[in-house]
This record gives structure tokens, C-alpha cells and sequence, in this order.
């Protein structure tokens, strides 16, 4: 008992900084899950949804190249940035939820041969390609595309966690969150990557944050310049490799320390045998490589690679983008090629999606629009009182805005509702058009008023010689807002008879329709010109 009592007395009295550290890990991690909750339940009130994102410096740098803007709540990013350049690359080790899970993987289902850490924790030269990363991104991000959210750790674990995490957990449960299970187009995708890159960790730890992160890369250029840094005393030194047991970003402390790749985990210092390890203000740096993490020629190179993938992205993104009919984006987003230069592909619009018709894209708009949000009527529709994910994009690629301006009522009332498109009829497959079948779901279904979609009473004849009465419904351009609904309740199952086009768009004026004479005409135009005459 008394044993017990002295054990207990020197865990709670005995200071250890990695317990500490620990303890912070926890928080954040614990905080990020929290906010994650209370976004896919809808209940955003006032808590800060996109604290993580707004708190990343990679987000708020990219953006700002590509923008020359910095958005809102980015300029939270300083509370990680401006201490980065006084402690070190601490937010990896003592904030990131990415990196603690990375961490937690690693120490569950790790070896335990102290021996087999050592050797894992030397530094390798695949380190470095992480600045390759950084530079390739910041270059695209120049040109005008943002693709910080393909490697970004805390976009990539938004990403992960809405499209597979929260589906998988809600699947298991014995009474789901949802009536229907939420679905995800290319989760399986983004599942698969999530499980490679946590799993490497058993084979080489923190792979991800060591090898890939552009963040740590990032972080750690800063790093470089930092104030307090972890000293060597050479005349304790043994030269024991235990400082490696533990060390979480393979910097080599035990020789000469690298700044740039070090967490300031503090684990070498507890785990030196001769005090030999400290953490001071200006010490010296001797003992440091003060070597920059990329050569120069390599730097050169792929800046030039950068820009060669943005040429070929671009080919690949606005352009298709904006031929293809199925790249719908959510309510209040920006111009097409404003939009690629601000989404950052975390995917929180979808999480927060009331009725799941926000996807992440594929193929429909190129290679540069991949995993960005785009509606898809198979899944859902937009609700017309809804402008969530408005409220949850961190960089304005969705532009916050009322129901008031949504809807156009109000003290909106007379500026026009906002429309993501037009719906059209296939009254090939129609069953009142092509089957002389009665239906009138899309009519009845249809939440503008004056209704969008109207009918027209006729009497037709069938084959076998009954005669019977059809309401053949019509849509009138002018009215609908393409909120999809129509084309998500039709009966005709595989490919609906009534499809939503981004025609008419609000975002894009000269998205209007194609008439006589080649000239593209907006349908808000048309609808004047109609008043008029």
C-alpha cells in the first residue's frame, strides 16, 4: 500500500515535459473528434468547426499565393507560425490529431524491441522528399491551383474521417445516426490510402509525417531559424544511441541535431542517461548540420516540375470543369477557376451535408478538381433552407451566405434566388412523355413558388385503343434553382428522366444557355427580356 501511494504521489508531483506533451496530444486529439461530432450531427451553433484548418500555415500560405488573400479565420494560422519560429516544429508532436494518431498506431502495434526503434528512428534520406512536396505545391499554388489538400495532414484526416471513418462507425452502430447510411462516391479510394499510410507505422513510424507531410515541411524550414533549441554537451556524451529509443522525428540528437526534422518531443532528453541533452534559448550550434533539408539543383528542378504539373493539371481541371454537366458546385461557391484556387479539399461541406448530395469528385472535373465537393442528384439534393457548408469552409471556396440570399426573399426579395443550374427533361424516358404512364412526383416535389416545374393536361391515345388523361410536366428555366430534388425522387430508377445541368448557374454568368445564332444567353437575362416584351 504504501508503495502504491509513493507511485501515485510521483505521477501526479513528479514534472516529466513528455507527460505533458502527452496530455496535450490528448486534448487536441480529443478536441478535433469533438468538432468532428458536432459537424456531421449539425449542431454547429457557435463552435469553431474549421479550428484546425484555420490553425494550419500551409492552407493559409497556399491560398494566399494562389488568391493574394488571405481569408478570415486563416489568419489564425500565426498561433502555430510565429511560435514555430521561437520553440521549433512543436505543433507536430504536441497539437497535430493527424500525427498523434500516426504516433498511437505506432506504440499499439509497433515492435517493442528497443533495438529495432533505434534503428528506425536514424535519419533517412527519403526525409527529404517532403520538401519536395512542399515546393510543388507551393509552386502549383502560385499558378492559381491549390492542391495542399491531396498531402496536407490535417485536410487529409478531415477527408478520411467524413468519407470513410463516420460511415464505417455509423454502419456498426446498433441504432444508426441516420435513417439511411450516408454514402460517399470513391471513399473505398481515400479508405485504402488512409489504411496504408496509418499501417506503414508499424513498419517505419511516423512514415508519413517524417517522408510525406508538406506541413512538417513546411514547419520545419521555420524551424530552422528557431531560438530555443535542444543542445549537445559532447563531454557528457557517451555516444549510447538510447536518445533514438523514442525520438520522433528521426533528427539525430544523439549527433549533430537537425533542427528541421525535429518535434520537440523532448523524448531524447529523457531518455539520455548522462544529462546530456538540454533545451535552451540560443545555444550553441555547433553541434548542429545546419545543411538546408533540399539542394539547391533539386529545389530548382521541381520548381520546374511544379509548374509542368499545374499546365497539365489545368488541361485536365477548369477546362473540363467547365464543359461537363455534372460538376454542380454547392450554394454560394465561387467562379470555377476561383474555385480551384480556394478549395482545399477537406471535404467538410460533405460531412455537413444535411442529405448527402455533396460528393467528393473524381473524374468529372480533371485530375485538379479531384475529391473537391460536387452535387450529385443520385445521392441527395440541396435543401432549400440550408446553407451549411457555407458556414464550415475555411478558405471561402463556399461563400457564407443567408437563407435570405439563397432564396431570394426577404431583404434578398427581388435580387433572385441562388441557382446551381437548370433541370431539363429526357422525355425519352418520362413516363407521362415516352409510356403514357400518370406521374406528377417532380411537380408536387418541387420547392420554389411559383413552382418550377408546371403540367399541361392532354388526352392521348394508347396502343390497345384506351384512351387516357396525362399531365406532361414542363420546366420553366426561369424559375428552377437546380436544387436537384426533382431528379432525386423520380421513379424511373438508373437514369432519371429529369436531370440537373449546371446551365444557368449564378456563380458563372456566361454558363447560360446555347440558342441560335451561338450566343450564350443567361437564363435570368432571358426571364427579363421575357417580362419586358
Amino acid at each position: 500500500m504504501k508503495d502504491s501511494l509513493e507511485r501515485l504521489k510521483t505521477f501526479l508531483f513528479d514534472f516529466r515535459i513528455t507527460r505533458v506533451r502527452k496530455i496535450a496530444q490528448a486534448f487536441f486529439f480529443c478536441l478535433f473528434g469533438f468538432l468532428v461530432v458536432i459537424t456531421d450531427l449539425r449542431y454547429l451553433g457557435g463552435y469553431p468547426a474549421s479550428l484546425f484548418l484555420e490553425l494550419d500555415p500551409l492552407v493559409a500560405v497556399a491560398t494566399a499565393i494562389s488568391t493574394s488573400t488571405v481569408y478570415r479565420g486563416l489568419i489564425l494560422s500565426l498561433v502555430i507560425l510565429i511560435p514555430s519560429l521561437l520553440l521549433g516544429r512543436f505543433f507536430c508532436s504536441w497539437i497535430c490529431p493527424y500525427g498523434t494518431l500516426h504516433q498511437l498506431t505506432a506504440w499499439l502495434l509497433g515492435s517493442k524491441d528497443p533495438k529495432w526503434h533505434i534503428e528506425a528512428n536514424r535519419f533517412r534520406k527519403a526525409q527529404g522528399w517532403k520538401y519536395v512536396i512542399l515546393i510543388l505545391l507551393l509552386v502549383m499554388a502560385a499558378f492559381g491551383s491549390v492542391q495542399v489538400g491531396l498531402f496536407d495532414p490535417l485536410c487529409l484526416f478531415h477527408r478520411s474521417v467524413t468519407t470513410v471513418v463516420l460511415p464505417v462507425v455509423d454502419t456498426l452502430l446498433p441504432e444508426r445516426l441516420y435513417t439511411k447510411p450516408f454514402v460517399h462516391v470513391g471513399s473505398s479510394l481515400i479508405g485504402v490510402l488512409l489504411l496504408f499510410l496509418v499501417g506503414m507505422n508499424v513498419v517505419y513510424p511516423r512514415f508519413f509525417c517524417r517522408v510525406l507531410c508538406p506541413l512538417g515541411a513546411l514547419l520545419g524550414a521555420a524551424a530552422r531559424f528557431s531560438l530555443f533549441r535542444i543542445e549537445r554537451d559532447p563531454h557528457k556524451c557517451i555516444d549510447c544511441d538510447l536518445r533514438l529509443k523514442r525520438c520522433q522525428g528521426a533528427s539525430d540528437p544523439h549527433t549533430r541535431l537537425r533542427k528541421s526534422e525535429c518535434f520537440v518531443c523532448f523524448e531524447c532528453i529523457e531518455d539520455c542517461p548522462r544529462d546530456a541533452l538540454s533545451f535552451r534559448l540560443l545555444p550553441n550550434r555547433r553541434h548542429e548540420r545546419a545543411t538546408p533539408p533540399l539542394k539547391a539543383r533539386r529545389a530548382a528542378m521541381t520548381t520546374l516540375l511544379g509548374a509542368a504539373g499545374f499546365a497539365m493539371l489545368r488541361r485536365s481541371g477548369a477546362a473540363t470543369a467547365n464543359r461537363s454537366h455534372k460538376v454542380i458546385r454547392p450554394p454560394g461557391s465561387v467562379e470555377e477557376g476561383e474555385f480551384l484556387r480556394r478549395c482545399i479539399k477537406c471535404d467538410q461541406c460533405i460531412r455537413v451535408c444535411p442529405t448527402n448530395v455533396l460528393q467528393p469528385a473524381l473524374h468529372e472535373s480533371g485530375f485538379e478538381g479531384l475529391w473537391t465537393p460536387i452535387l450529385n442528384m443520385k445521392t441527395g439534393f440541396c435543401e432549400l433552407n440550408c446553407t451549411l457548408c457555407g458556414s464550415v469552409c475555411p478558405t471561402g471556396a463556399i461563400q457564407r451566405i443567408s437563407i435570405e440570399e439563397k432564396t431570394g426573399t426577404g431583404a434578398q426579395a427581388g435580387k433572385g434566388p441562388v441557382k446551381l443550374g437548370t433541370a431539363f427533361y429526357d422525355r425519352g424516358r418520362c413516363l407521362p412523355w415516352a409510356m403514357d404512364t400518370p406521374c406528377v412526383v417532380c411537380e408536387e416535389v418541387c420547392p420554389v413558388s411559383p413552382k418550377a416545374i408546371y403540367s399541361r393536361e392532354v388526352t392521348v391515345r394508347r396502343r390497345d385503343g384506351d384512351t387516357v388523361t396525362l399531365r406532361r410536366p414542363y420546366v420553366d428555366p426561369a424559375l428552377c434553382i437546380g436544387c436537384g430534388i426533382c431528379q432525386h425522387v423520380c421513379p424511373v430508377e438508373d437514369l432519371a428522366a429529369i436531370r440537373v445541368s449546371p446551365i444557368g448557374e449564378t456563380r458563372s454568368p456566361e454558363r447560360g444557355l446555347l440558342l441560335d445564332g451561338g450566343d450564350r444567353v443567361n437564363l435570368l437575362e432571358m426571364t427579363k427580356q421575357k417580362e419586358t416584351q
